[in-house]
């Protein structure tokens, strides 16, 4: 291979995903760099401008005026970091949001519509290309957090999400089937009947695979959101992948208007209540019960999403 080949390569990737045009692409008046940064806005934990210009090698003086430009359109506000006040946070609005969304959509449109011309029994050879191409390229560094992407479920997502739950806390809990069973009826009833404005899944993915997921449902309670399954493939944990997955749950129950979040977990699960705790939710009750196979402590933890509890 000569460096004539990746040029010619990337001449013709450019072309196939319409870079060059990218907002003539997506109906949309932004360019790919400005729908990278709202991208990254939308799902990245860190978003200080200096982390932005950090992860995604931009010129401080470029990401200022998309900031700006975003800023004027209403997409975006700036305030300090708490972290840092020298640092300015920088947080979508709910016009923002469903601009970022309606981003998304567009191009998994476009990318559905490139997809759908791969004949289906080529399509596994085209992905293990693909995989191969970033495995090679990457040149054997460890995964890092800004290449685990959150997106919504496709097709054998929610079949995954039982077999890897059941099979996770088999091995990690002793778990028995009455837990997978658990799991399946909470992933059919999501499936069968449920309010894509007000309910949601999350499928976290790595290299092109799935290693982790979250789902937000509807709680009986009034305004109250439940966040359920909440799981990161054990190769996969240390990235901040479950705090990024509680993070989209909180932040996508907040905008749709829920008062409260709840949660109903186990005392063995240290891990996930520590997520839990960093998010600010506080634990509401505790019950021992005999479940799964095991002897639990089970426990309810709320968070307030009002601002004001």
């Amino acid at each position: 291979m000569t460096v004539q080949d990746i040029r010619a390569f990337n001449r013709f990737y450019t072309n196939v995903i319409g870079a060059l045009d990218y907002s003539r692409q997506l109906y949309a008046p932004y360019t790919l760099t400005e729908s990278r940064v709202l991208y990254e806005l939308a799902h990245s934990p860190r978003t200080d401008a200096a982390d932005l210009r950090t992860e995604l090698s931009l010129d401080a003086g470029y990401l200022s005026r998309i900031l700006n430009k975003f800023e004027q359109d209403g997409l975006i506000e700036r305030k300090a970091s708490a972290r840092d006040p020298r640092r300015r946070r920088v947080t979508l609005t709910s016009r923002g949001r469903e601009t970022a969304a309606l981003l998304a959509e567009r191009a998994d449109e476009s990318v559905g519509a490139l997809l759908a011309t791969v004949p289906s029994a080529e399509r596994p050879r085209l992905s293990e290309a693909m995989r191969t191409v970033r495995t090679l390229l990457s040149d054997g560094r460890p995964p890092r957090r800004e290449d685990v992407l959150l997106r919504e479920p496709g097709p054998g997502d929610l079949g995954w999400i039982v077999a890897r739950n059941a099979a996770l806390y088999a091995a990690e809990y002793g778990f028995n089937a009455d837990y997978e069973a658990l799991v399946a009826r909470i992933v059919a009833d999501f499936a069968e009947d449920h309010d894509p404005h007000l309910e949601r899944v999350w499928i976290a993915e790595l290299d092109g695979r799935p290693v982790g997921c979250v789902m937000c449902v509807r709680d009986d309670a009034p305004a109250t959101a439940r966040l359920r399954l909440l799981l990161v493939e054990p190769e996969a944990r240390g990235l901040g992948i479950g705090d990024r997955l509680v993070a989209a749950v909180v932040d996508f129950a907040r905008g749709v208007g829920y008062r409260d979040l709840v949660l109903w977990t186990n005392d063995v699960l240290a891990a996930a209540r520590r997520v839990y705790q960093r998010h600010g939710f506080v634990l509401a009750a505790e019950k021992p019960h005999r479940s799964f196979g095991k002897d639990l402590n089970g426990q309810d933890w709320r968070l307030d999403l009002t601002g004001d509890g």
